[in-house]
């Protein structure tokens, strides 16, 4: 097991809190924002390949989820509302760098329409792992590098081993 630093719940509690605001300024489309959870040198990796810069970032993210609303769509053409959830999250900290590997999924409201009702039924839709790595920047935790996995895609998937044991190695 993993041994912790006097500061990792404060540590682990400032990490969480970037996550958070990177799914929240995801699915709001908030790319200023969602930029500002890298450093300005930030990598994103994710189904349409790899981005650096937050410039680059911001851009990537306002196109991919502009791509998206053409994809899911609610029974009535429209750009279906989705959000994310992470779920459980593995957080290991050494001094200013940290990494973290976590569950995510999504949820949208591209189900079918309750009888008798204007509400869509919401749907699971999509899932996999984060891999990330973090540094403390003038005190506030950063996104230096994300790997978005995803389950559903041909060589986007996580593999077969348990992959905190591949953040382990890394740290």
């Amino acid at each position: 097991m993993t041994k912790y630093s006097a500061t990792y719940a404060q540590d682990r509690a400032e990490i969480e809190d970037l996550m958070a605001r990177y799914l929240f300024a995801m699915d709001y489309n908030d790319f200023d924002t969602y930029a500002e959870t890298f450093t300005e040198d930030g990598t994103l990796e994710y189904a349409r390949g790899s981005v650096t810069g937050r410039e680059n970032i911001r851009a990537s993210a306002k196109a991919f989820k502009e791509a998206v609303g053409s994809l899911y769509q609610d029974v009535d053409g429209k750009p279906a509302i989705l959000r994310h959830v992470l779920c459980q999250s593995v957080i290991r900290v050494e001094g200013d760098k940290a990494w973290h590997t976590g569950f995510w999924f999504e949820t949208a409201n591209d189900g079918p329409r309750l009888p008798d009702s204007d509400r869509l039924t919401p749907t699971l839709g999509t899932f996999g792992i984060y891999e990330d790595e973090l540094v403390r920047v003038d005190g506030e935790w950063k996104f230096q590098y994300r790997n978005i996995k995803n389950e559903f895609l041909a060589g986007r998937d996580s593999g077969q081993v348990n992959p905190v044991l591949a953040m382990d190695a890394l740290a």
